[in-house]
């Protein structure tokens, strides 16, 4: 079953045969417009793919969604979050308190969440401010600081590792382990059905973000990571898949193959950027003022100003990674900058 992505005053919840459903669930103020959530059935009761944002809205659509397709969500045995990312985490605590099941999240991202739900709010904010000063910011960086953050995720019950079974008797949900979008992001193989619940790493129209924070680590690999997942899932043979966003879609592999060449299309662009201003390295920051976005720099928010330069930077790392990019080295605390080099 194959569908189109419409506005979500469109969508309706959806039986998608083999035990399995689908509840579109708004994400409010946000251009994606909704988060698609699955539930898996079983004789021990349902278990949720992700769960969507943490709003009254959304929450009255899942529950009523659920609904819908003959499912109170009291019974929901669990859910198992692809990533911690607030369109997808965000109720499954609220689920956890209405149903009593457990949540479960690869440790990666646990570690994350536990890091992020210790930091108070002005710590958090000092922490922004000065990761945007190092990629060279400016006067920007007290800006993008303050935006509106959403509440951190509920800490999860369960901590899932490469290839875990999902707790969902007489069914096989095995965990793909598929870092790059977050450190844990895991897809999700229903073995008997060859279906691949997607989260973010496979996304029919769209590509995900892939960021390093901060920005100017050099003990990560994001994009790397990312697209080592890509290979690994292309490896899964006539799987539907069915992402977080948009809509279903047929074939895994030949998606992943587009998004991989969007990729190192890109970082070919960087390096000629980078080569173009060798006598003068950019920051992380100058790096993402010239890259192309979905809209022009001058139309970006903070946040979504804040959000491209983690993705300026990914790219930069991964260039550093192959030996076709450099940092130069400055005074201490000055800004990050990066140069390209000969191969």
């Amino acid at each position: 079953m194959k569908t189109r992505r419409r506005p979500y005053s469109a969508q309706r919840p959806a039986d998608l045969g083999g035990g399995v459903w689908s509840v579109p669930v708004p994400i409010p103020g946000n251009p994606l417009g909704y988060t698609l959530v699955y539930a898996v059935d079983s004789p021990a009761g349902p278990v949720l793919v992700d769960a969507g944002w943490n709003h009254r809205d959304a929450w009255a659509a899942l529950r009523d969604g659920l609904a819908a397709l003959g499912i109170d969500v009291r019974d929901v045995r669990g859910v198992v979050v692809t990533h911690h990312h607030p369109d997808h985490a965000g109720l499954a605590g609220r689920v956890r308190e209405e149903s009593d099941g457990w949540i479960a999240m690869h440790e990666a991202d646990a570690t994350l969440v536990r890091l992020i739900r210790g930091m108070a709010g002005g710590s958090a904010r000092d922490f922004q401010a000065d990761m945007m000063r190092r990629a060279g910011a400016g006067s920007e960086a007290d800006a993008v600081s303050v935006a509106d953050r959403p509440d951190p995720p509920a800490l999860p019950d369960l901590e899932l590792q490469d290839g875990d079974l999902i707790d969902l008797p007489g069914r096989r949900l095995r965990t793909v382990w598929t870092p790059g979008h977050t450190p844990g992001h895991v897809c999700l193989y229903l073995e008997d059905t060859g279906r691949l619940f997607t989260g973010d790493h496979v996304l029919p129209g769209i590509t995900p973000h892939i960021g390093i924070y901060p920005y100017d680590r050099n003990d990560v690999d994001p994009l790397g990571d990312f697209l080592a997942s890509l290979d690994r899932v292309a490896e899964l043979v006539d799987v539907e898949a069915l992402p977080a966003h948009e809509w279903t879609f047929p074939d895994v592999a030949a998606r992943a193959s587009e998004i991989r060449a969007h990729h190192e299309e890109k970082l070919t662009v960087l390096r000629e950027l980078l080569a173009g201003l060798r006598t003068a390295p950019p920051t992380i920051w100058d790096v993402a003022e010239r890259m192309t976005w979905n809209r022009p720099w001058a139309d970006l928010g903070p946040m979504q100003r804040g959000m491209a330069a983690g993705e300026a930077a990914a790219h930069l790392r991964t260039l550093e990674v192959r030996g076709l990019a450099g940092r130069v080295s400055g005074a201490p605390g000055d800004p990050v900058r990066f140069t390209t080099l000969s191969h």
